[in-house]
């Protein structure tokens, strides 16, 4: 039996240690500050949606490091469970896009219009799918070391080449490039690396030359910089002018000087990227999804620099897929003002 005079304290030490089991079996901190967003939102902060699913790209690469700052502006603006997937980047996140299995897809411009069209990586025209808007160049950066005595894109052939992922935007843009120098993947040995393969590869000379197509800077460039005396391989801009005439997705770009120790800015090409969605999302959710997108725009920036070249005055310019009718409300307001 238990003495009565200390049944109190015993009691109270009981009701601490419950309280304390509860407090641990409570959701993880991400799920925990969604509900608490989610309960303090107003109707008008809220989305039809209760997820934002963003495919982007590998974990290292601006993809995946700017859509993971866009989803955590969703979560918090919004109350939504949102959240990023790492992919082999721009064909399979159209497809993933395709498929309902994603929200939102960061891709090429070049690998939009083939979805499109119905070319290349894609077997018939993809019509479920809008954009939000066209964000920051993707900028095709080929690198070698000083000793391989690569300068340009023409010195390529017959030389062992990591050309990206398979189906990446990085090879899909790489084929085409290569292929407008009068350059075909029977020219030269094809490697199909990610950004962090292609580093190594380099690093270990088991590859001669590597395509890295994302935003300035590539961290994986940057690290690789750290241990090999790294050259940049030039794109003749005349030849390049060509190709745009037929494909004009691309634009003509020079990597500023001191980029990766570079003396002089390198000439070479870009290609915009794209903000799809699907075009079942209401034009409601569409709406405030691209404000939510420019009223955060600091913090894009502050996560990658490459957002930095993201701005209202042209997120409607060039657009390579049908404009999303919530986006295009919100790009008419704007010009009103």
């Amino acid at each position: 039996m238990l003495n009565s005079s200390k049944s109190p304290l015993l009691l109270s030490a009981m009701l601490s240690a419950i309280l304390g089991l509860t407090a641990c079996s409570s959701p993880s901190s991400e799920n925990t500050d969604n509900a608490a967003v989610e309960s303090s939102a107003t109707a008008d902060d809220k989305l039809d949606t209760k997820f934002v699913t963003i495919a982007t790209g590998g974990a290292s690469g601006p993809y995946n490091i700017i859509g993971t700052a866009l989803s955590e502006v969703y979560a918090k603006t919004f109350g939504v469970n949102s959240k990023t997937q790492t992919t082999g980047a721009s064909v399979e996140n159209v497809n993933l896009l395709t498929q309902g299995k994603v929200d939102m897809v960061l891709a090429l411009s070049d690998v939009v219009t083939d979805a499109v069209d119905g070319k290349n990586n894609f077997e018939q025209p993809i019509d479920n799918i809008q954009q939000i808007a066209v964000l920051y160049p993707n900028v095709v950066q080929i690198v070698t070391s000083q000793q391989s005595g690569i300068k340009n894109i023409e010195d390529l052939r017959g030389k062992r080449i990591a050309v990206g992922d398979q189906g990446s935007g990085t090879e899909v843009n790489a084929r085409t490039l290569l292929e407008g120098f009068g350059i075909t993947y029977d020219d030269i040995t094809v490697d199909y690396l990610g950004f962090a393969e292609a580093a190594d590869g380099m690093k270990a000379g088991k590859i001669e030359a590597a395509f890295f197509s994302s935003g300035l800077p590539n961290s994986s460039l940057m690290e690789l910089e750290q241990g090999l005396d790294l050259q940049l391989v030039t794109i003749d801009q005349d030849k390049l002018n060509e190709i745009i005439a037929t494909k004009p997705y691309f634009k003509t770009f020079e990597i500023p000087a001191g980029t990766y120790g570079n003396e002089a800015a390198i000439p070479t090409a870009a290609i915009m990227n794209a903000l799809l969605v699907r075009s079942d999302l209401s034009e409601d959710d569409g709406y405030k999804l691209t404000k939510a997108l420019f009223d955060n725009l600091d913090g894009l920036k502050t996560a990658h620099q490459a957002a930095n070249d993201i701005s209202l005055e042209s997120a409607n310019t060039g657009m390579v897929a049908p404009i999303h009718p919530g986006a295009k409300k919100y790009y008419d307001e704007q010009a009103a003002k």
